[in-house]
């Protein structure tokens, strides 16, 4: 862990395209989420390009229950990169990133890299009321077995 973001790793045995089905499904992320924040999908389009946009049901103290949150996609390369800032419904990204990083290591085995980087927040109201990090290390590596648990079905 760095001063703002957190970086966790896992390999799949699964190929980078398998895993990447998983991850662009927005369908998928609330069995993904190791925070206990994701509680299911808006409705959301399969990923497929910076710009996107997915909407998920959240629920958590830190917005004092249930919200939904918009992700706004900022990086794509398939098979290898998803990323999205998120932020309340209707609201502009205020500054937390995901980023997903697939990195082959053979034929049937793939190197997930998952960072939460919360470095580009700077309203100091957002810094009064949220106590970074909201996720920690632990449960992001939750997240990351859960996606070898989706992707392998074991």
């Amino acid at each position: 862990m760095t001063e703002n973001k957190i970086t966790v790793e896992r390999s799949v045995n699964a190929t980078s395209d398998a895993v990447f089905e998983v991850l662009t499904n927005p369908e998928n992320h609330a069995r993904l989420d190791g925070s206990g924040f994701v509680r299911s999908d808006e409705k959301s389009d399969r990923i497929e390009s910076v710009g996107d946009m997915f909407t998920m049901n959240m629920s958590g103290d830190h917005m004092n229950g249930d919200y939904q949150s918009d992700n706004h996609v900022t990086g794509f390369e398939t098979n290898k990169l998803v990323s999205w800032k998120t932020a309340p419904a209707g609201t502009e990204p205020p500054g937390w990133e995901w980023v997903w990083e697939l990195i082959s290591e053979g034929s049937e085995t793939t190197l997930v890299r998952l960072t939460y980087d919360w470095s580009k927040v700077t309203d100091p109201d957002i810094l009064k009321k949220i106590s970074f990090p909201l996720i920690h290390e632990d449960q992001l590596k939750d997240s990351l077995v859960r996606l070898d648990e989706a992707v392998t079905g074991s």
